[in-house]
């Protein structure tokens, strides 16, 4: 069977990653990037890549290809723009790390019909297409969504790329995919940078760092205008999970002045941290897409920690 060629709009870490990591698969994978420069390389590289979005956009169109939106949250309203006026039948989906916000962006667009959104839940602290690699998904959680809009057969393209890259798939509502993410994602951002700030001030800690201060801070080497636009972009869901930490640290910081003590915090800590090396990742099998209740059973199952690792069957194709 001919795999769907997908079409990549911004080839940075992840966008250029998942062009490598298709391309692997045998897909028929072509992209877009602003950069001149990350054009070129991409070339060099052996990929087929151009600056002229229209291009890519109208070759997508033709071939009825997948299109994945690898931009910053700020940039998707242009190149929503832009897909709607060349290439508004396609199926649609996105690797950003805030999905309410690319969910009112795409409805805006008029392209909801046809958009299923996606996270893969990886990355590193460089950018740019030089810092891409085919195996970054590997073992990997992606969340596909599973909103109500969702139509099957974009989902199950959505999801067959994400199988191809080699991840897992975690299906999601986005409401609750950025409550999630802003608790393991966002607020970890925002702790390594005020980690490292902090450290910055005292004239002999960076001389005596060691593991801890390099693992806590290792996100805060990310592009501070990547930081900020998942950051900003998922502000609702992210102020609540702040709040709460500042309280626990301000309740650690009271124990400590009053009683010379953490004990409650570093042992809070500790078990959920027990219970996160010990969490279990079952199969989800035996979930018809497209039959009559499948995103909610879908979202059930992720919700529970389960992952797609095969294609699911689909309503027609059940016996």
């Amino acid at each position: 069977m001919r795999k769907t060629p997908v079409c990549v709009v911004g080839l940075g870490l992840i966008g250029g990653s998942l062009m490598r990591a298709a391309q692997a698969a045998g897909r028929d994978v072509f992209g877009y990037n602003r950069s001149v420069e990350g054009v070129e390389a991409a070339r060099f590289d052996g990929y087929d890549a151009t600056t002229r979005l229209d291009e890519a956009l109208t070759r997508a169109a033709e071939t009825g290809a997948l299109i994945v939106l690898a931009v910053p949250v700020p940039a998707l309203g242009l190149m929503l723009a832009h897909v709607r006026s060349t290439a508004p039948h396609c199926p649609l989906t996105d690797v950003t790390s805030v999905k309410g916000a690319v969910l009112e962006e795409v409805g805006r667009a008029g392209l909801l019909d046809r958009f299923v959104g996606g996270h893969p839940m990886t990355g590193t602290a460089q950018s740019g297409w030089t810092a891409g690699d085919a195996r970054l998904f590997v073992d990997a959680p992606w969340v596909v969504s599973v909103d109500d809009h969702v139509d099957p057969e974009v989902w199950t393209e959505v999801t067959a790329l994400a199988l191809d890259c080699h991840a897992v798939v975690v299906p999601a509502r986005s409401d609750e995919h950025d409550r999630a993410a802003a608790t393991i994602s966002h607020l970890p951002h925002l702790f390594a940078e005020a980690l490292a700030a902090t450290a910055g001030e005292v004239p002999l800690a960076f001389a005596l760092a060691a593991g801890s201060f390099r693992d806590g801070t290792r996100v805060a080497a990310t592009a501070p205008n990547l930081v900020r636009a998942m950051c900003e972009a998922n502000a609702d869901e992210l102020l609540p999970v702040l709040d709460e930490s500042l309280r626990l640290l301000t309740h650690a910081r009271d124990q400590l002045a009053h009683h010379r003590s953490v004990a409650q915090l570093v042992e809070a800590g500790h078990s959920a941290r027990a219970r996160y090396d010990s969490f279990s990742r079952p199969d989800i099998v035996g979930i018809a897409v497209g039959a009559h209740g499948w995103r909610d059973e879908l979202a059930a199952a992720g919700r529970a920690g389960g992952v797609i690792r095969s294609a699911l069957p689909n309503r027609d194709s059940r016996g």
